[in-house]
């Protein structure tokens, strides 16, 4: 619904690679399945959902998904932490995959703010 969309589309589909990537680094080198999986999944759902926008039915449709995808990433930042705190995610990676996160919040809260504020047609 809008150009920052577009960004936003190009960073979270990059993001996800990197979650992808992420982990079969956890599952193949560490051996971690449980963490790595929820990660996995909330990291390439906030892409989904920013896809899902671009097709919104409706203005409150395209922050709800924007929304959803907030929230996914909260949970992301979340579990990069996590695997931080328990030496899954050494330093280097976790400040590089941290970084990308808060990229991502950032945006994502100021696209629903400024939808939110957008006037009613």
């Amino acid at each position: 619904m809008g150009g920052e969309n577009n960004v936003l589309a190009e960073k979270s589909f990059a993001f996800s690679i990197r979650m992808v990537n992420c982990y079969k680094f956890l599952t193949d080198s560490k051996k971690e399945f449980v963490m790595s999986k929820q990660l996995v999944r909330c990291g390439t759902s906030i892409g989904a959902n920013i896809h899902e926008s671009i097709y919104a039915q409706s203005a409150s449709d395209f922050v709800s998904k924007l929304s959803i995808s907030l929230k996914e990433a909260s949970e992301t930042s979340y579990w990069l932490k996590l695997l931080s705190e328990t030496h899954y995610l050494d330093t280097k990676m976790y400040a590089s995959l941290k970084h990308d996160i808060d990229e991502l919040l950032r945006l994502l809260i100021s696209s629903i703010k400024t939808s939110k504020n957008r006037p009613k047609k």
